[in-house]
Formats: C-alpha cells, structure tokens, sequence
C-alpha cells in the first residue's frame, strides 16, 4: 500500500535554488521538505560541473602565478600531464560542502526524500525511492527546481570521449594540447579560458560576434584580449557545418565558410535543456517552452497559481546566486513576504579568467533609463595592488545618474572581480552616490581602492562637463 504524507511545500531538487526556496519557506513557518533523486543535497550540476570546474581554475592560477615567477621556479609542465591532478583537493571540498548543505537543511528542519518525483494531480506527488518503493507526498505549495543538463545538438556527435560536453569534460585523462570549444556562454568562457591558461591551444568558436553577450561589451572586449593573450582564439559569427572524429587523433570542426579546425578534444557547450523528464507535468497542466523550460511569471509561478519553478530548469541566466535569488523570491510571493531590494541587484559572477562580475544597471541599461548617466573606470594596473600581484588587465566600472550622482550600477573584469563586486552591491542596496567610495576609508594596497579611483574618475568628468 503507497504511504501519503503532507507538507505545506515540497520542494523538487536541492540545488541552489530549490535551498532557497525551503529555507525561506521554513523561515516562514511551513513544514517543508526537498524531494532529491541524488544520493547528497546540493544539486548534480553543483558536483560535476561548478566546484570541480572552479578547483580546476585554481590550480591554473597556481600555475599561471609560477609562470610569472619563471626566474625562480621551473613551471614546465608534464607532457602527460593528468587533468586529476590538477583538482587533487576536489574531494575535500565536495565533502565540505555536502556537510554544510545537509546541515543547513537539518538546522531548518527540512527533510531530505531521497527519490524521483512525479506528478499525480496538481498538489500530489508519487516518490520513486531507490529501492523501488513508492510513496505520494501532496503540499499546497510545490517547488519545481530540478535544473538542467547539456543540450546535445543532433548534428555533433557527442561521444564523451573524444567530442564532450559540460558534463564530460574533466573525465579527460590526460590534458589535451588542443582544445575547439562551441559556444560563448558562461560554461563556453570558463573551460576556454582555464584550458588556455594551463597552455591548451584553444579555439572558441560562436555565432555571435562575442563571447557572454549579456554582460557589458566593455567587459567582454577585455575578456577576448585576455584570452588571446594566453594564446587562446576566438572566432565569432561563425556557423558550424559539420563535427566528426577522424577516427585517429583529431576533431575535426567545418564552418560554413570552409574553414577546418582541427583539435585533439572539443567541448560541446551549446546551451541546456531543463531537467523535466519523468516529472509528468502534464498531469499538473504545467505549461512549458523552448527545450522544455518551465514558463512562469517574475514571481516565477507557473501556469498553475501554486506551483512556482525556478533555477536552470526556468531557463537562462543559469548562474547560482540568481537561481538562489528566485528560490527566495518564489516563497516570498507564495506567502506576501515583502523580497526588499529589486532582482536587478543580484550579483552576476562568471569564474572565467579573468572574472567577470556585475551588478546593477550597465552603461547600456542605465542610459536608456535614465538618460543623463556618467561612468568612471578604474583600471587595475592604476592599483598599487594590481601591480604588486601582476593583475594588470581588470577594470572597474561605476555606472551613476549625472545629477546626483546616485550609483545605478558597477562592472567589473579582473582576478577578484566576484568578490570586489560585493562593496558595489551594497552601495546599491543602500542606495548610496558614488560619494560613499571617497568618504568611507579603502585599505591599501588593496584592489578594493579600484572603487575610490573609479568614484574620483567619475566626479572628474562632472566637473568637467556637465553631461558627464
């Protein structure tokens, strides 16, 4: 016989979106559970691709930072070399994190139901536990944030061995010496950048002109000159003909145009496809769009008033701190909590290298609004830090009204970007001017006086022109 339980929310998936939703749902005093069909909380993407791929960064850094110090250290590496021992503390720190996930939830009271849901009516699920048992679970409320994985265009063979995607490509043995990666998202510009970092000849190729599109083009610019820097090449506006194996040692990649690149691996990063399979969500009548998103409103409800979604598995941005964000905006619209501050002052951070980081309104944005902006810049080889630590290719964008000088926005590309971008989202919050960076002490030598240099760039331009 199938046990029924009940809950106020059930929430389906325990990334970083679906502990958001449940922590803010337990905070406002419902009984809520996450149902995870993963053996740990915390979100498969989370373990194959976001600490793994950022451990990894790391020790391109480490690497990078010996190559500055060649006059004291030999950093020639290995010809076979291992791509796991570049991530030697992986372990380490997905335990840590699993530890700290599954205590916050316990803290909260929020069970874990380890199990596949599906949908039976709208307020009902069915659980698949893994030893094949079946129990429904109903709730007035339910969370749909099951993520996503990577899309598989039907005319690359994806083969995980030679051709990978997002979720293959650290199980490469060895490092390869060639790398064509097809995209220009944020999955796309992390890989390219680390693997060119660690002296991978990689080519990124993409059909719009840049790289991160929705990120300022200042930024991006910045980004390609770094990235060829390290011996990296972009190609945009390109169209892909046909990918295959040789058969031997080679990708081989045709543009449209007839250009062939070769390679001895490829990363397939062509945008993803929201995990919903097997959820049954038409039994729920729960619309959905392209690749199988789930359509919802900007309280990300669905077409279904109790049944809110959000993270990978509503679509784009696909980033944590915004998936985080809609979980908790989710709960307060199903229970009239007041969120407090505008969505658009969730940080945006992408760990490519250099990062990149943003809050706010951009130079863009902020103008079409506003009209009437100014804009100071600061660039890193102006910081004593930068120059001390070798950053010398980040810059720091204040975004503010020209009449009173009100902070609308900070950008900001450079090694510690997605930490700096932090003192500018709390100026935001705060509803601060740009006078804030010159009244408030910055220590030095630090990256952080960035802020003060761009604040005192911007008032320049005020004085010097009223129009900014």
């Amino acid at each position: 016989m199938t046990k029924s339980h009940s809950y106020d929310v059930l929430v389906i998936g325990s990334g970083p979106g679906g502990q958001k939703a449940a922590v803010q749902a337990a905070k406002a005093g419902k009984r809520v559970a996450i149902v995870e069909r993963e053996r740990f909380v915390g979100g498969a993407c989370v373990y194959q691709g976001t600490i793994p791929s950022k451990t990894l960064r790391e020790a391109a850094l480490t690497i990078a930072q010996l190559k500055r110090s060649a006059n004291i250290f030999d950093s020639t590496l290995r010809e076979d070399l291992e791509v796991a021992s570049l991530m030697d503390r992986l372990s380490q720190v997905l335990e840590a994190h699993k530890v700290f996930i599954s205590n916050h939830l316990r803290d909260n009271n929020i069970p874990h139901i380890h199990g596949r849901a599906r949908f039976v009516t709208p307020h009902e699920l069915e659980v698949t536990t893994v030893g094949g048992g079946r129990e429904r679970y109903s709730a007035a409320t339910i969370v749909i944030a099951t993520g996503s994985r990577p899309r598989k265009p039907p005319e690359i063979p994806v083969d995980h061995e030679h051709i990978l995607d997002s979720d293959s490509i650290l199980s490469m043995i060895y490092l390869p010496r060639s790398l064509t990666v097809l995209g220009g998202g944020v999955i796309a510009a992390e890989y390219a950048s680390i693997f060119a970092l660690l002296g991978v000849d990689v080519t990124m190729i993409d059909r719009a002109p840049r790289p991160l599109t929705f990120m300022d083009p200042e930024l991006t610019d910045q980004f390609v000159a770094s990235f060829t820097g390290y011996g990296g090449t972009f190609l945009g506006q390109k169209q892909v003909a046909a990918v295959r194996w040789d058969g031997v040692s080679q990708v081989v990649c045709e543009l449209e145009t007839g250009e062939i690149i070769n390679s001895d691996k490829m990363l397939v990063a062509l945008g993803r496809l929201a995990n919903v399979e097997g959820l049954n969500l038409e039994a729920a009548s729960v619309a959905q769009g392209k690749r199988g998103h789930v359509i919802v409103d900007k309280e990300y409800r669905s077409s279904v008033a109790h049944i809110y979604a959000v993270g990978d598995v509503i679509g784009p941005p696909s980033l944590a701190s915004c998936s985080m964000e809609q979980g908790r905006r989710a709960m307060c619209a199903a229970f009239d909590i007041d969120p407090g501050h505008p969505f658009e002052l969730v940080p945006i951070g992408i760990y490519a290298v250099p990062e990149l980081a943003s809050v706010g309104l951009d130079e863009h944005q902020a103008r079409e609004r506003y009209g009437e902006i100014v804009v100071g810049r600061a660039r890193f080889n102006e910081v004593a830090r930068g120059q001390i630590a070798g950053i010398q290719d980040g810059l720091l964008k204040l975004v503010a009204k020209a009449g009173d000088q009100k902070l609308l926005g900070v950008q900001i590309i450079g090694e510690g970007a997605t930490d700096l971008i932090h003192v500018g989202e709390l100026a935001l919050v705060n509803d601060n001017d740009v006078n804030v960076f010159l009244e408030n002490i910055l220590n030095f030598p630090t990256l952080g006086e960035a802020y003060r240099i761009a604040a005192l760039n911007l008032l320049n331009k005020l004085r010097e022109s009223p129009e900014g």
